[in-house]
């Protein structure tokens, strides 16, 4: 028998440990979770009360916060919670739980993006065929799609990495237990575990981008060709929301996972992955809401509907 002791748990170095820094982070990240949670709950709530906004656009937007949520509470509570005073312990299945359901719902959120791209394109390229085009039963397969996708590929990643023997260190150098972070500690030879995260990320990033650059650029053909300064506009106002969403989100994913492994730095892929895990989930509502007349308008109306109800 081998002398050698499984890995029944891990500790999460977190973001760092000069304690000069703990308290200032607590409470910015706390913050961060707090708009998290009330925009993206806002938004899943004001889009069922308003029906100017039952649209395929805020159907997929409702996705998008219920997504942003759920990947941010998978991740944010483990970070604040290494701040506190205490070990930095996660048990062996807390962790593959929070990988699975963190690569699940950040892979859905990257179809949800396509989605959305190609409704923005049906709105601007084809706006006569919009309705018989973005049905009802379309939204919802691509939806659901994109949901598959994401639990399917967080599966493959999860065993992936958990079919391997953890040996030697427990020590995540990392604020969560992200499968790059977590793979490295493995004793067992994990070449053929690491080409399988490429290329699958890889596949499923490229394919997701090839669906929005293709979306943009007929659409952006479109704008190019309009004579009217309104409908001008109105296509860019469209789809100015989602294209910030897109580039804040691609932009981090591809420099954290589309790198080859001796470059990567353990204090990079942190800073890349506050912005990923915490900082989008929060900007995203707030990105839709704040450049959105319709959400704007519908948000007022909620605000003045409630006013009257409690005889403000």
């Amino acid at each position: 028998m081998e002398n050698t002791t499984e890995v029944t748990e891990f500790i999460l170095l977190g973001l760092t440990n000069d304690p000069e820094l703990q308290v200032p982070l607590l409470i910015m990240f706390t913050v961060i979770y707090l708009i998290t949670l009330t925009g993206n709950l806002g938004i899943m709530v004001l889009i069922p009360l308003d029906s100017r906004l039952h649209t395929p656009m805020y159907f997929f937007l409702s996705n998008l916060s219920l997504v942003d949520l759920c990947y941010s509470s998978a991740v944010t509570p483990t970070v604040m919670a290494g701040f506190l005073p205490g070990d930095k312990v996660i048990s062996y299945n807390a962790c593959a739980a929070q990988m699975f359901f963190f690569g699940a719902f950040a892979t859905v959120e990257n179809y949800l993006l396509a989605s959305m791209a190609y409704d923005r394109y049906v709105a601007v390229c084809k706006p006569l065929h919009y309705t018989t085009t973005m049905t009802t039963g379309l939204c919802a397969s691509l939806a659901i799609g994109s949901y598959v996708c994401g639990f399917l590929n967080a599966s493959i990643h999860t065993v992936d990495t958990f079919s391997l023997s953890f040996c030697e260190s427990n020590v995540v150098h990392h604020f969560f237990c992200d499968v790059t972070a977590v793979m490295v500690l493995s004793c067992s030879d994990r070449h053929v575990s690491e080409m399988v995260l490429v290329y699958v990320v890889s596949f499923i990033i490229s394919l997701a981008l090839f669906v929005i650059l293709i979306s943009y650029t007929f659409i952006f053909v479109t704008i190019l060709k309009m004579h009217s300064s309104s409908g001008y506009q109105k296509a860019l106002s469209t789809c100015a929301s989602h294209f910030t969403a897109v580039s804040i989100f691609y932009g981090t994913i591809i420099f954290m996972y589309l790198q080859p492994s001796s470059s990567h730095s353990m204090d990079t892929d942190k800073i890349a992955s506050v912005f990923y895990t915490m900082v989008i989930p929060m900007l995203n509502p707030l990105v839709y809401s704040l450049r959105n007349k319709e959400v704007k308008s519908a948000l007022m109306k909620v605000v003045l509907e409630t006013k009257l109800c409690l005889g403000l």
